[in-house]
């Protein structure tokens, strides 16, 4: 049996939203093995003086648990 586990990430970049999530999924990519996918709950911006300066995405990632893993 495979059994996954989703994990809510947050990020940001002052580039866009795609270097936003790729920073967020190499950076859980680094402590969590098997990351499988990842979903895109919410995007926002930072504005200041009428410009966007920061990019910022919530990501909800899934990854499969190892077998023998304690979830305890």
């Amino acid at each position: 049996m495979t059994i996954a586990k989703n994990i809510e990430v947050s990020s940001t970049s002052e580039t866009s939203f795609e270097d936003a999530i790729q920073k967020g999924v190499a950076r859980i990519a680094k402590t969590i093995n098997n990351v499988q996918g990842a979903w895109v709950k919410e995007q926002k911006v930072g504005i200041t003086d009428g410009k966007i300066n920061k990019y910022h995405v919530i990501m909800i990632v899934s990854f499969v648990i190892n077998e023998g893993t304690d979830l305890s």
